[in-house]
């Protein structure tokens, strides 16, 4: 069975392995320092700062085990490969609610790298599933779990 790959830019990757590299070198060893000294304690049955320490260990294995899993099978995306005017993982689209006034700007970013306050939406996303392939002029209905609602494209440009 094929792997799942992830699509994302170069920086999205470059960030990954920066991540990673912290959770392997800060904080992988710092937990184990807490893990020894909270062993020192004793009996390990009611050692609250052991369990703690462990479950801790447990969440930032599973952080190094799913961000190696991304930069394993990342796939870059190179946003110049699209037409100039064609949404794409690595574009920056406006667009506007039909029938409302208000642009909204979008980072289209594959999931690795999404993050709803920055404005950075994955291509996973249903907006961003939505949009990817469209161009400036169309208009496009976004499928969400509380209904759907229509965008028109307004603007499409590489990401700085």
């Amino acid at each position: 069975m094929a792997e799942k790959t992830y699509p994302m830019t170069l920086e999205e990757k470059v960030k990954l392995e920066k991540e990673l590299e912290e959770l392997k070198l800060v904080r992988r060893p710092e937990i184990v320092e807490r893990i020894k000294i909270a062993r020192s304690y004793g009996d390990l049955s009611e050692n609250s700062e052991y369990e703690a320490a462990k479950d801790e260990q447990a969440f930032v294995e599973g952080q190094i085990s799913t961000i190696e899993t991304k930069i394993r099978y990342a796939e870059i995306v190179n946003s110049d490969a699209v037409a100039a005017d064609e949404v794409a993982i690595g574009k920056t689209v406006t667009v506007q609610e039909v029938g409302e006034s208000e642009e909204e700007v979008y980072h289209i970013v594959g999931a690795a790298g999404a993050d709803a306050f920055a404005n950075k939406i994955s291509n996973e996303s249903p907006i961003g599933h939505a949009l990817i392939g469209k161009k400036t002029g169309d208009e496009v209905t976004v499928e969400t779990p509380a209904g759907s609602y229509s965008v028109k494209i307004l603007k499409v440009e590489k990401t700085k």
